[in-house]
C-alpha cells in the first residue's frame, strides 16, 4: 500500500482558502475572487511577474492562520466567525490623524495578530511559495500609514503584496455588500491609510469590468496548468489537517488520529489498498467544515440547543462544497462529507442510511465517533478505553455503525501501542523528554499554571521551557510552536 498522502501545492492553498473564508464568515469563494482581483491590480500596477505570482498566493492564504487564533477571537468578540465577518464588512475610512504611527495597540488585538502572521507565513515557508509571499503574510495587517498592527511597518517597509491583497479583498467585500460605487467611495478613503493611492488610482478605471468578469457564469479562476512550478510541488495533506485543528486546543492531532484509526481499520477489515489510502486522506480533511461553527459552541456541553445544533450539521455540508472547489481532493472530501452520517439514518447533514454510505465513510464516520470519545472536552474528561468500546458496541447494536466497521476499529485501536515522537531531522534541534511534555501540555490550550501542576512542577520552570521550546522550534507563539511538532510528528 502506497504512503504517499501528498497532493499538489496549488490544492493544499485552496483547501487552507476555503477553511479561511469558512473562519471569516465569507463566501467560500472570496479569498478565490480576492486572488483573482489581486493578480490584475498587481498587473495593472506594472509589477513584475513575481510581484503578481506573490499577490495571488498572499490572497488565497491570507487568511490561513485563522483557525490559530480563534479562540483568542472568540474570548474577545464572543462568536469569532460572526464577529470576524461583522469586522470586515464594517470597515470605513479613516482619518490617518485618528490613528498616529504611535498609538498605542490594544493587548487583545496584537496577541491575536502575532499568532494569526506567524502561522501564515509558517504555512508559506512549509509550501515552500517563496520569500515575498512569507514576508507579506506575516506582515499582513500592516498598512501604509503605519497605523497598522503591529505597527511596526509603514510606507516602502510593507511588501506590495500587502496593499494589493488588502485592496482587492476591499473591492471584492465592499462591491458585493454595498456595490461598486461605495466599494470605490471607500478604498479612495483609505488610499495612503491602509495602501498607496497608487494602487488605487491603477485600479479605479477597470473595477467595473473586473467585477462583470468576475460575476461571469463561468469565473475566471486559475486553473492548475497555469500555475507556476512552486504550485505544481507535493506536501503532505497533513499540513491541512492540522491547520485544522488549531481551531480547537483540545483537537490538536484529532484528525491525524481518525485518518489514522480510519486507514488501519479498514486495512484489518479487508479493504484493497487503494480505498484504504482513500480513507486515510478523507481522514485528514473530514473537519474542514469546522471552522464554519464558532468555538462557544465547540465548547459548550451537551445538549446543544437547537439553533447550535443547525449550525453543527452544517460542518459536513461545507466538506462536501469543499470537494466541488478542490479538484484534486474532489473524492476524497465526498467521502469526508460522510464522518458525520449513520447507518440508522440519524446523522447528517443527509441522513443517509445503510448502504447509501461508502464503505469508506463509514469506517471514517466511526473512526470520528472513536476519537471524540477519547478526546477529552471543556466540560468532560476523556472516556477511558472501556468505555469508548462500549458506547461503540451500543452504537452498532443500534444500527448506527456496520458491526463489522466496529469490530475492526475497534480491534485496531485497543492493539495500537502509543506511538514515539519522530526523530529530528538534520537542521531540527531535538526536544528533550520533558520539553516534550510541556510541548505537549501547551499545545492542548493548558495555561503554565495547568502545565505546572500536571508535570509538578514550578510555573517559572514551565516557563522556561517554553522559552528553550520556542527558540528550538524558531516561534513566538504557542499556536507556532504546536503546527510546527505537529507536522514533524513529534506531538
Amino acid at each position: 500500500m502506497s504512503d504517499d498522502s501528498t497532493i499538489a501545492v496549488f490544492d493544499a492553498v485552496r483547501a487552507l482558502a476555503f477553511i479561511g473564508d469558512l473562519s471569516m464568515g465569507q463566501p467560500t469563494d472570496h479569498s478565490l475572487r480576492t486572488a483573482w482581483l489581486a493578480g490584475m491590480i498587481a498587473t495593472q500596477a506594472r509589477c513584475d511577474a513575481s510581484q503578481v505570482e506573490a499577490a495571488r498566493h498572499v490572497a488565497l492564504l491570507r487568511w490561513s492562520g485563522c483557525t490559530a487564533n480563534a479562540q483568542e477571537f472568540a474570548d474577545f468578540l464572543d462568536d469569532d466567525v460572526q464577529g470576524r465577518q461583522a469586522l470586515l464588512a464594517s470597515q470605513k475610512p479613516r482619518a490617518r490623524q485618528q490613528q498616529p504611527r504611535t498609538a498605542p495597540v490594544p493587548n487583545a488585538m496584537l496577541a491575536m495578530a502575532n499568532i494569526h502572521c506567524e502561522i501564515a507565513g509558517d504555512i508559506a515557508n512549509t509550501l515552500g511559495l517563496g520569500a515575498d509571499t512569507e514576508a507579506a503574510l506575516r506582515a499582513i495587517f500592516e498598512t501604509y500609514d503605519g497605523g497598522g498592527v503591529p505597527g511596526l511597518l509603514q510606507g516602502n517597509e510593507v511588501p506590495l503584496a500587502t496593499y494589493v491583497v488588502a485592496l482587492a479583498s476591499d473591492l471584492e467585500i465592499f462591491s458585493r455588500l454595498y456595490g461598486q460605487d461605495e466599494a470605490l467611495a471607500l478604498a479612495r478613503g483609505r488610499a495612503n491609510s491602509v495602501y498607496p493611492a497608487t494602487l488605487v488610482e491603477a485600479s479605479e478605471p477597470w473595477v467595473s469590468t473586473w467585477m462583470a468578469t468576475l460575476d461571469a457564469p463561468t469565473p475566471p479562476w486559475t486553473e492548475v496548468a497555469d500555475q507556476p512550478a512552486s504550485m505544481l510541488n507535493r506536501v503532505g495533506l497533513e499540513l491541512v489537517g492540522d491547520v485544522i485543528d488549531l481551531k480547537l486546543p483540545w483537537m490538536t492531532g484529532y484528525s491525524r488520529r481518525v485518518a489514522q484509526l480510519a486507514r488501519d481499520g479498514s486495512a484489518r477489515a479487508g479493504l484493497d489498498a487503494a480505498l484504504c489510502h482513500r480513507t486515510y486522506k478523507a481522514g485528514l480533511i473530514h473537519g474542514i467544515g469546522r471552522a464554519s461553527v464558532p468555538n462557544a459552541i465547540w465548547n459548550a456541553p451537551e445538549p446543544l440547543p437547537a439553533s447550535s445544533l443547525e449550525r453543527m450539521r452544517l460542518v459536513p455540508y461545507w466538506t462536501s462544497r469543499a470537494a466541488g472547489q478542490i479538484d484534486g481532493l474532489a473524492l476524497e472530501a465526498d467521502i469526508a462529507s460522510f464522518a458525520f452520517e449513520r447507518r440508522d439514518g440519524s446523522g447528517y447533514f443527509r441522513g443517509r442510511s445503510g448502504t447509501a454510505m461508502p464503505v469508506e465513510g463509514q469506517f471514517v464516520a466511526a473512526a470520528e465517533r472513536w476519537v471524540s470519545l477519547r478526546t477529552r472536552r471543556p466540560w468532560r474528561a476523556e472516556f477511558s478505553e472501556a468505555e469508548a468500546a462500549e458506547r461503540m458496541r451500543q452504537d452498532a447494536e443500534a444500527g448506527r455503525f456496520d458491526p463489522h466497521v466496529v469490530d475492526a476499529l475497534l480491534a485496531t485501536a485497543m492493539s495500537h501501542a502509543p506511538a514515539k515522537p519522530a526523530a529530528a531531522k538534520g537542521g531540527e534541534q531535538p526536544l528533550s523528554e520533558r520539553e516534550l511534555e510541556v510541548l505537549r501540555c501547551i499545545s492542548k490550550g493548558e495555561s503554565t499554571k495547568e502545565v505546572a501542576r500536571a508535570l509538578g512542577i514550578s510555573p517559572r520552570t514551565v516557563r522556561t521551557h517554553v522559552e528553550r521550546l520556542f527558540l528550538k522550534l524558531e516561534c513566538s507563539t504557542r499556536a507556532a510552536a504546536t503546527l510546527k511538532a505537529s507536522t514533524r510528528g513529534w506531538i
